[in-house]
Parts: C-alpha cells; sequence; structure tokens
C-alpha cells in the first residue's frame, strides 16, 4: 500500500534508491538469458504453479482475493528465484521503478525515462491477485504515482 512517493522516501532513508525499470529487468530476465519468467530454466520455459510465485488470489490456498494471500517474502524461495537469486520477482507485489511510464529505449545501455509529460510511473512483477500472464519478465503496467493499492510495494536498489 506504498505511493510512488513514499517508495521513494523509503528507499532513500535506507540508503537505496529505486531501481531503474532496465534494472529490474535485466535482474528478471537473468541478462543475456532473456528468461521469460525470473524462475525460468530454460530461459525460454513458461512453467509456472503455485510453487514458482504468489499470484492469481492462491497464496492461502483457497482461491478467493484476500489479505490472507500475500504471504511472507521469498516465501516461493529458491524455486521462483531469479538467476542471481532475487526473490518474488513475479508475483508476490508489483514493485515501483523509478522511470515514468513510456515507450522503452532500444536498446538500452543503463537508461531511465525521468524525464516527459506522462505522469504515470512504472510498476513491475505482477501483484499476488493477478493472472499469471502479468507475471512474465515482459508484462509492465503504469500506475499513478499517488496511488496506493495492497498489491503494489516496493524492491529498493543499491550500487555495487
Amino acid at each position: 500500500c506504498l505511493d510512488w512517493y513514499t517508495a521513494f522516501a523509503f528507499c532513500a532513508w535506507d540508503g537505496a534508491r529505486l531501481p531503474t525499470e532496465s534494472e529490474w529487468n535485466h535482474a528478471a530476465s537473468g541478462g543475456k538469458e532473456q528468461r521469460e519468467y525470473p524462475w525460468s530454466n530454460p530461459a525460454s520455459s513458461t512453467v509456472i504453479d503455485a510453487t514458482y510465485a504468489v499470484y492469481n488470489c492462491e497464496g492461502d490456498g483457497v482461491g478467493q482475493c484476500a489479505f490472507t494471500d500475500i504471504l511472507k517474502v521469498a516465501s516461493k524461495s529458491p524455486q521462483g528465484d531469479g538467476l542471481w537469486g532475487h526473490a518474488d520477482l513475479g508475483g508476490s507485489m508489483w514493485e515501483w521503478m523509478v522511470d515514468r511510464y513510456g515507450p522503452l529505449t532500444t536498446p538500452c545501455v543503463d537508461c531511465a525515462n525521468l524525464t516527459g509529460s506522462d505522469t504515470y510511473r512504472v510498476v513491475r512483477g505482477g501483484g499476488w491477485a493477478i493472472h499469471e500472464l502479468l507475471l512474465l519478465n515482459s508484462a509492465r503496467y503504469n500506475q499513478t504515482p499517488f496511488i496506493r493499492q495492497k498489491d503494489i510495494g516496493v524492491r529498493c536498489a543499491r550500487n555495487p
């Protein structure tokens, strides 16, 4: 239930920052592997079930959307982890990116969309209440930065 501004401030308070969409995508897709889901091995695999991620209101096993579907961080680890051990890149919570929503820059090398007239911000990763297709690494969504939703959270990034 964090809006973009609170997520931004929290990461700054924690000595970190919001990730760029490019950074998030690199981690979720396994870099050059370009995985379909963070856990896809081989990269083209589209295998998904409740052992990999929290989605489709199935976190508590009942199948009706409720707060009990929100599970602890890394509850599907290591099965659902990305190439470098990141947990919950797919499912659980949508995650705020620093980027404004707009067309993706191609090719993108260490880039972020920080300008433009679009007021929407990017969220990635899919949430606990959505369909499995929105957990694909290629899925992206926009949200107004003032919104607080029960399925949007934050993952802070740190420079090495």
